[in-house]
């Protein structure tokens, strides 16, 4: 095995691949990370308080999530490449671990997003769709925007990240699966759907009403599972994946309330799009033909400089950037223009050999950018016209010429000194077979790490006690678990064991919350509605600890406590409500779980009436609970 997989990498480093999915996929990574960045910021006070605004144990929270905000949105711009996807991924490490989130408020896609952020580390993101790109050109300023060559990168940047963190993921999953009823009887994607805690605000009923459609779905994805880490590579199943895969993780998106999970697992298909459909696309979406022609100055670096940028934003090919001096004279339409006046401004020429210069000439660009065309638009409105024309002339008329040699035009090559280029083409390009074969070393050490994970708590901690409780079974089980507690922080590494049996066993009633104003009026807060639902935005981790620490099969009064505790003072607070002024009221409402398929089982849950079962009450910051002893008998 460990010579197949030496000349699997030798084959995949050898052949090169457009950068355009590396590129997207850090872009959408940064926008799922700022999206949880943002939503760890609103629901600050209940995640990191002890006692959500009354007992603030972290208050520079807030500061690191703004930094690591700022990070995220450098992620997105491909800006300062290396150093933000490093101070990212310490970023998830810190908080995931050293605070309340791993504990209570598991988001369900932390360990996800670790290992994809580790991949990140050693991908050539840079190469696409980046203000790093633009940086490198930028330095050699007088080398034509078309001598640089296409980005491509090496195809183990596409499939390497996708084995470990969708393959071993899938596969892992599978397994879990297969020891839990409802899979097994095919309704592995509807009895989520049909539990008021889970679902999202769009009633997908017409679908779940369907046995056969639900229990095709069921079986589809056990079996997309169990093959993808095998076959995702082959070109002929290749679509096949990617149209399954997509459309499992959307439904996941839509129906359930774990959407960053499921957008989060979205986001790795861009490397799985085949590398000719990103040709396609970027044929289709490519102007033919340029509607604008720009001249400039070739002798003058802001010139340059300024025509780089363009052309580094102008991703549809809708204009292109012509030396004045070498190109002018083939255009009948400029004839009249002198030469020397020619190279006082930019000057374009449409389609219609209608003559631009100055702002006019950055109106059309933005204007024929097409994405850009609002900014054209505004920077043409009276006022900031006139703005922009008399800062334009300020820096137009004290701009410098230099006299360039053939050597300052000649072809540059674009340098990165990011982890990719260092590894990946230094390294691998001097030292090719040792390359294969340390890479062949992590690779095998990736698959011991989730071996360990799958039989571990996929296989053995299902057997009987008997098996689990034999002497050489303790050392070995604390060694797995050790091992597990590396691949899990470090690499995203864990077992997959999400919605199985042991969660929705006995899981037959719900909580939630309301309060009576001061007009004697019950009200429902805004955290569980009358159907059980968890409205926005208490979706996410917010939801999981709600629905799977405090509310569970068997509910832990004190671990319950502590959760009402957190919900009634950061909503009381956030609602405007004087807690101490509030009674509220714990309801409980019965719901079923089966593992075989109800018709109309989520409006059955939805229906099913609430009764009052206890009430909280805050005095001077303090909380009293009047609540059964055994909520589980009731």
């Amino acid at each position: 095995m460990y010579n197949i997989i030496i000349s699997k990498i030798t084959e995949l480093q050898s052949k090169q691949a457009p950068a355009t999915g590396i590129g997207l996929f850090r872009l959408f990574y940064g926008l799922v990370t700022l999206q949880e960045i943002i939503f760890l910021l609103y629901f600050n006070h209940l995640i990191f308080d002890p006692i959500p605004y009354i007992d603030v144990e972290f208050p520079m929270i807030p500061f690191f999530l703004c930094l690591w905000g700022i990070i995220a949105g450098f992620i997105i711009a491909g800006y300062r490449y290396q150093f933000a996807v490093i101070s990212n991924y310490i970023f998830w490490i810190v908080f995931v671990n050293f605070t309340t989130m791993q504990r209570d408020f598991d988001g369900g896609f932390d360990s996800f997003m670790t290992g994809a952020g580790f991949f990140l580390l050693f991908m050539p993101g840079d190469r696409a769709f980046s203000i790093d790109n633009l940086r490198y050109k930028l330095s050699t300023p007088f080398t034509h925007y078309n001598t640089y060559p296409k980005a491509t990168v090496s195809s183990l940047a596409y499939y390497l990240p996708v084995m470990v963190s969708l393959g071993f993921l899938y596969f892992d999953s599978a397994v879990h699966k297969l020891f839990a009823e409802h899979w097994r009887n095919g309704l592995g994607s509807w009895l989520p759907s049909t539990q008021p805690y889970y679902v999202s605000a769009l009633d997908m009923s017409f679908l779940l009403n369907n046995e056969l459609l639900q229990k095709t779905i069921g079986y589809t994805i056990l079996v997309f599972q169990f093959t993808f880490l095998f076959f995702f590579s082959n070109r002929r199943l290749r679509c096949v994946y990617l149209l399954v895969g997509p459309g499992m993780h959307l439904g996941i998106t839509l129906s359930l309330n774990i959407y960053p999970f499921g957008i989060g697992m979205l986001v790795f298909y861009t490397l799985l799009v085949p590398f000719s459909l990103w040709r396609a696309i970027s044929g289709l979406l490519t102007a033919r033909q340029p509607t604008l022609t720009v001249f400039y100055d070739q002798y003058c670096p802001l010139c340059n400089r300024t025509v780089l940028i363009f052309n580094h934003f102008d991703i549809f090919s809708c204009i292109a950037f012509k030396s004045a001096q070498e190109h002018a004279a083939l255009y009948p339409a400029l004839s009249a223009i002198n030469s020397e006046t020619l190279l006082t401004d930019l000057y374009a020429l449409d389609k219609s050999n209608c003559i631009y210069s100055g702002v006019n000439t950055y109106i059309q660009i933005f204007l024929k950018m097409r994405y850009l065309y609002p900014i054209g638009i505004i920077l043409s409105l009276p006022g900031i016209r006139q703005i922009a024309e008399k800062k334009y002339r300020s820096i137009a008329d004290t701009r410098i010429r230099l006299s360039c040699t053939s050597e300052c035009l000649a072809t540059a090559r674009l340098q990165s000194n990011s982890w990719y280029t260092q590894i990946f083409e230094q390294f691998a390009t001097q030292k090719p077979k040792a390359f294969s074969r340390k890479l062949a070393k992590i690779v095998i050490a990736l698959l011991i790490l989730q071996l360990n994970s799958t039989i571990h708590y996929g296989l053995i901690y299902r057997l009987d006690m008997a098996a689990r409780n034999h002497p050489l079974s303790a050392p070995i089980a604390e060694a797995s678990n050790a091992l597990i507690m590396v691949s899990l922080t470090f690499f995203g590494i864990a077992p997959h064991a999400l919605y199985l049996h042991d969660h929705f066993a006995g899981y037959d009633r719900i909580l939630a919350i309301t309060y009576t104003d001061q007009n004697g009026t019950e009200r429902w807060l805004p955290f569980v509605n009358r159907e059980g639902r968890l409205l926005a935005p208490n979706w996410g981790r917010v939801h999981s600890m709600w629905a799977n620490i405090a509310v569970t099969p068997t509910i832990n009064n004190t671990r319950l406590q502590k959760f009402i505790m957190k919900v009634t003072a950061f909503w009381g607070r956030k609602t405007g409500l004087n807690i101490d002024n509030i009674l509220f009221h714990i309801k409980l409402k019965k719901i079923n779980a089966p593992t075989y398929w109800v018709y109309d089982q989520l409006h059955q849950n939805f229906s099913a009436p609430w009764i009052t079962i206890g009430t909280v009450k805050w005095t001077n910051n303090q909380i009293s609970f009047n609540l059964p002893d055994n909520i589980n008998s009731l």
